[in-house]
Order: C-alpha cells, then structure tokens, then sequence
C-alpha cells in the first residue's frame, strides 16, 4: 500500500488487496515489458490527464 499512502511499506496492503503493492506495479510493468521504474513515470505523467 505504501505506494498509495506513503507509509514506507511497498509490500503491505495492510489486509485489504485493493491497495496498490510494489507486486502490482511489478506485474504491470512486466505485462507491459518496461522497468518498474519506468511505468511510476508513464503512471505519474498520465494522472493529470485522467
């Protein structure tokens, strides 16, 4: 969740599965084959367009 809430935990959803892990970035980034670095960025730059 600790990408969401700032926590410092990037691998605890804190029980709840809706929260955003480091595991669910890796995978997207995997499906999409960038680094998870580069899809924080791609993330980043699109939220102020959604």
């Amino acid at each position: 969740m600790c990408l969401t809430c700032g926590c410092g935990l990037p691998h605890d959803d804190h029980g709840d599965p809706s929260h955003i892990t480091y595991e669910d970035l890796k995978k997207a980034a995997d499906a999409a084959e960038i680094s998870v670095e580069e899809a924080a960025e791609n993330l980043r730059d699109t939220l102020p367009r959604a």
